[in-house]
């Protein structure tokens, strides 16, 4: 087992860089209420298909737990029932965690899906804790780290659900993106420790160029984060169609966000010629410089073209993948030789 942990270490990266993708396409789509009750969707465990089967109907059956709407407002069965020729409230209590009370069956699968990715990761991560716990004699980092990040993952879970249940409140998706970074970078520093380490150059302006970029990436995705609210805010009140005034009248952070780009580009170009320059071999440079320009014009594209399909995805995914890289590139460049 010890021998396959680093295998399934990276599978547990790829595993949360799933569920960033699988949630960028839920915002990207507006399909975060797609279901509206959680873990089930509808009270279903397989989600509904037309809204046919979650509308009131005579003489129809519904289980215990089945969610329906009637009159724009939620129900929930009370019990395993058969409707007679009228509703019976008796029979039904209002769902009041919410108010949300549309059915698109795009939105509920593409939810549906984002759920299942998340479950499958979980698997991974009880693979990853037992696997762990082989390292208890040898090297007790390993199972602490592994136990954090499983731990997380339950947290997240239970984040995932107060998203659901508070409709979509914005500070709770940005807490719950915060917590999978984090969870990232504790998977990485497993990597790290279980993984064959090269032996780096060490560079002192490198080496400060990489702390400034990595602080100056935190602060970009922390405004990232309040600009989101910000769309989402707008999204509310014009409506998921009306992407074109998602980001009308934007404030101060907007401006903020999309400036502070530049310094980013000359940091980052600068760890880059002194990479080459110095031929410190740190590969990585290469890929967060590319993660940078993805971030830029993909930025650039929300902004001037109306969110074009799939562009917020690949924003959200990239800014995550940027981190993970610059996370574990820091990572790297503690292990080094000083160069003269």
């Amino acid at each position: 087992m010890k021998n396959k942990f680093p295998k399934i270490v990276q599978i547990s990266i790829i595993s949360v860089y799933l569920i960033f993708l699988a949630g960028s396409v839920v915002r990207m789509t507006g399909s975060g209420m797609g279901c509206p009750d959680w873990p089930k969707c509808f009270g279903y465990y397989i989600p509904p298909t037309s809204e046919e089967q979650i509308t009131w109907k005579p003489n129809t059956e519904f289980k215990k737990g089945f969610i329906i709407i009637k009159d724009e407002v939620l129900f929930v069965a009370e019990k395993n029932l058969k409707t007679d020729s009228k509703f019976n409230a008796k029979n039904w209590s209002k769902y009041t965690k919410h108010d949300y009370n549309k059915f698109n069956k795009y939105h509920t699968w593409t939810e549906y899906i984002n759920r299942l990715v998340s479950v499958l990761a979980g698997f991974v991560f009880l693979f990853l804790i037992y696997g762990a716990a082989k390292f208890w004699k040898s090297n007790r980092k390993i199972p602490y780290l592994a136990f954090t990040a499983f731990f997380l993952m339950l947290f997240e879970a239970w984040l995932g659900k107060t998203v659901v249940d508070s409709n979509l409140t914005p500070t709770i998706i940005t807490i719950h993106m915060v917590v999978g970074l984090i969870i990232i970078a504790i998977l990485l520093q497993l990597k790290f420790i279980v993984s064959n380490k090269k032996i780096y150059q060490y560079h002192s302006l490198f080496n400060k160029l990489l702390i400034i970029s990595v602080v100056f990436s935190l602060i970009q995705i922390a405004m990232g984060t309040q600009i989101r609210q910000f769309i989402d805010e707008q999204v509310k009140q014009f409506g998921f169609e009306n992407k074109n005034y998602s980001l009308m009248n934007p404030n101060f952070k907007f401006y903020f966000h999309r400036s502070f780009t530049i310094a980013i580009v000359f940091v980052n170009l600068g760890m880059f010629y002194l990479n080459q320059a110095k031929h410190l071999g740190y590969k990585l440079v290469n890929w967060i410089v590319f993660l940078i320009f993805l971030e830029t014009i993909t930025g650039i594209l929300m902004y001037y073209a109306e969110f074009p399909i799939g562009t917020q995805a690949i924003h959200l995914l990239s800014g995550a993948v940027l981190f993970g890289l610059q996370f574990y590139l820091w990572l790297q460049s503690r292990k080094t030789t000083l160069l003269k």
